[in-house]
């Protein structure tokens, strides 16, 4: 068989940036850790060997029911990575989509559904195809304060209507704004931190 001919390589993989690898072991998991010895040592010191069992085996069994739903919003987040097209994604929530990727951004966030299990793995796989951190942040701040999961689960049955438009049409520009504040605080620390 003859050789066939070298293609060019692609631009676009030699000039990305390597991202960085994420340490399993980092300053918070040692902090955490801490906290939690410290806390084993007190509960034995106040309730002995059996509080210390007690708590044990009912944080397992409430990790045992939350585990199926952090791999539920893992894969979620993986697939959207793998379907959404990138070169859209970026267009219109990259760094360079302006006030328009910030409004999407916040259209998303309220209307995104479920809980963080769905919402951080979308916002991680919405990063790693193109969007940036302005837009992002615009979508965790509006699914915080807008959600609509919570507005119409708590809010207007509890509140009523009035109170939740109002909370809801105030409530609006802050997402806006924390995300250009992202984008300010992204651009002045991190691009600047590359570009040397």
């Amino acid at each position: 068989m003859a050789d066939s001919p070298k293609e060019p390589a692609d631009e676009s993989t030699e000039t990305a940036a390597p991202r960085k690898q994420r340490k399993p072991i980092g300053w918070s998991i040692i902090f955490i850790a801490v906290l939690v010895a410290l806390s084993v040592v007190l509960v034995w010191r106040r309730d002995g060997m059996h509080g210390v069992t007690e708590i044990l085996f009912s944080d397992l069994e409430l990790f045992g029911g939350i585990l199926p739903r952090v791999l539920a919003g893992c894969l979620l987040g993986a697939f959207i990575a793998e379907i959404l097209p990138h070169e859209k994604v970026s267009r219109s929530l990259g760094p360079e989509s302006g006030l328009k990727g910030l409004v999407i951004g916040t259209a998303f966030g309220a209307i995104l559904p479920g809980g963080p299990f769905t919402a951080y793995p979308v916002a991680a796989a919405l990063l790693t195809v193109g969007a940036d951190f302005g837009a992002i942040i615009a979508m965790v701040v509006s699914w915080t304060l807008i959600g609509y999961g919570r507005v119409i689960a708590w809010e207007l049955p509890i509140l009523g209507t009035d109170f939740t438009i109002w909370r809801i049409a105030l409530s609006v520009p802050i997402p806006i704004l924390a995300g250009a504040l992202g984008r300010i605080v992204y651009g002045r620390l991190y691009r600047k931190g590359e570009a040397q």
